[in-house]
């Protein structure tokens, strides 16, 4: 699936691209390639940097009489977790901004609950990482907590201003009188 998603996308986008206005077009395109990107370095990142500390500790509770071997299909259920996860989790900063470009987030709110966003951060790293260690947990927590700020500072550049609606409406008001 994740091999066929350029093809997914591409068709996806060939049903829904007719319905759509020249520019809600063009910003759809580079939503889409920025997602993409996004989601492939997550998948990246959670094969390659957390994957190995995570099949090493389920590989650990070998003992004199217990011998891990594990199967082919719980090798890429583990790996697939893995992937759609952080593919998941490396989204936020996609996902802030368009919450901010509708209006529902701003920078000052997520300065706000900045504490708040740690926390569910780390509860949703023990939600999602396949093993209860807490290494792993960390893994994946301080990933999230970089993308969180990440996505503050994408927010403050590519969020909804609203000094701008300000001003405009205050000059729209000044020309009525």
């Amino acid at each position: 699936m994740l091999l066929a998603s350029p093809v997914i996308f591409w068709q996806v986008w060939k049903f829904v691209a007719p319905g759509l206005y020249k520019h809600e077009k063009r910003l759809l395109l580079p939503f889409s390639f920025l997602s993409s990107l996004c989601f492939i370095g997550g998948a990246a990142f959670g094969y390659f940097v957390v994957f190995p500390p995570a099949f090493r500790f389920l590989l650990g509770y070998s003992a004199d009489f217990l011998s891990p071997m594990p199967a082919v299909n719980e090798y890429f259920s583990l790996s697939l977790r893995l992937l759609i996860a952080f593919g998941v989790i490396f989204e936020l900063p996609i996902l802030m901004v368009f919450l901010a470009k509708i209006g529902i987030v701003d920078v000052a709110f997520l300065n706000k609950n900045r504490k708040y966003a740690i926390l569910i951060n780390f509860i949703i790293a023990a939600v999602l990482t396949p093993t209860p260690d807490i290494v792993n947990q960390l893994l994946m927590g301080v990933p999230l907590l970089v993308l969180y700020e990440v996505s503050v500072i994408a927010v403050w550049v590519f969020g909804r201003k609203k000094w701008s609606y300000e001003v405009q409406e205050g000059s729209e008001a000044e020309k009525e009188e």
